[in-house]
């Protein structure tokens, strides 16, 4: 009881840190007279990848690369099927084809590395910096390309950094704000590691699958909760791009900073099986997008019935 305690206590905490965090971090980038443009491309699709971070950089540390990659792997499946499936349920997504298709072709490109990498059997440093220098690449690509266009997709991304959690109007409670956020994160991510290795010592189950399903979905819960915000406010180009900005931010920034600072092998249950179901989700996200230019509820509904039948087959494996 009392470890399940600790994964819930990490998940609150957790949460609270990334808000104070995104909070005091977006006041303090405005302060600078950064635009809501880039603060939509960075400060959001970081603040809601923030407990993944902080989750995957613990277990590295504590050495369970079953929960630092599980965790990773698991949150970009779940953000595809069970997130994107939930807000196409609640209303059909619209998709914007120009900007999905650079977003989506990011997204499926840091698949395909992450994978790659996967298959040496570590992640090790020079990894990490490559996935980081893509993920600059991307950014910068983007908000070029963004600023360019006076497109749906530019509004979309000022809209989202003009939504990012607001702070308080001073300077020093903005810092007070980012430093305690930061400590936050530190101690829920403790909290939930340790919790969840626990839990899977004492049940018999491996690491890896307590990090692709427990630690993954609910290091998840602040892009579950923006995506269905979004999406029950009939802003469904927000939860598809949170979705998207979320996989892209996870494969190549969570594993790029975790590999930086603690290499960590590649777990063998997740390059035998969940590598190709994040594979195949990514690949079906795209198909059902592109061939109508919006994800509808019949598609919302395939994609969780895919996500309840990967997690099945995963209880399936545990025993």
């Amino acid at each position: 009881m009392a470890d399940w305690i600790s994964i819930v206590a990490g998940l609150a905490v957790l949460t609270l840190g990334a808000e104070l965090l995104i909070r005091g971090a977006a006041a303090l980038a405005r302060r600078f007279g950064i635009s809501e443009l880039l603060i939509g491309l960075t400060l959001v699709g970081f603040g809601t990848s923030t407990p993944e971070l902080v989750a995957s950089l613990q277990a590295a540390v504590m050495e369970s690369p079953g929960v630092a990659v599980g965790n990773v792997v698991g949150s970009n499946i779940a953000n595809i099927l069970l997130i994107l499936g939930i807000a196409a349920l609640i209303k059909p997504i619209p998709v914007d084809p120009r900007s999905f298709r650079r977003d989506s072709a990011a997204v499926l490109l840091a698949t395909i590395l992450l994978i790659s990498v996967s298959l040496t059997g570590e992640f090790g440093r020079l990894s990490g910096a490559l996935f980081l220098g893509a993920l600059a690449f991307y950014i910068a690509f983007a908000y070029a390309t963004e600023r360019a266009s006076p497109a749906e997709a530019e509004a979309v991304r000022h809209e989202e950094g003009a939504a990012a959690l607001r702070g308080p109007k001073s300077p020093l409670l903005d810092i007070l704000f980012a430093i305690g956020g930061l400590a936050l994160l530190m101690i829920g991510g403790r909290l939930l590691v340790i919790g969840a290795i626990n839990v899977a010592t004492a049940h018999g189950v491996s690491e890896t699958i307590i990090g692709l399903t427990i630690v993954a979905v609910g290091t998840s819960l602040p892009e579950l909760a923006t995506s269905v915000l979004a999406a029950m406010r009939g802003k469904g180009a927000l939860a598809i791009g949170n979705v998207l900005g979320s996989n892209i931010y996870n494969a190549l920034g969570i594993l790029g900073v975790t590999a930086l600072v603690h290499p960590i092998p590649a777990p063998p249950e997740i390059l035998r099986f969940d590598n190709w179901v994040m594979l195949a989700a990514t690949l079906v996200m795209i198909a059902l997008a592109l061939a109508r230019n919006a994800i509808g509820r019949r598609a919302g509904a395939a994609l969780l019935g895919g996500y309840i039948v990967y997690l099945v087959w995963l209880g399936v494996a545990a025993t």
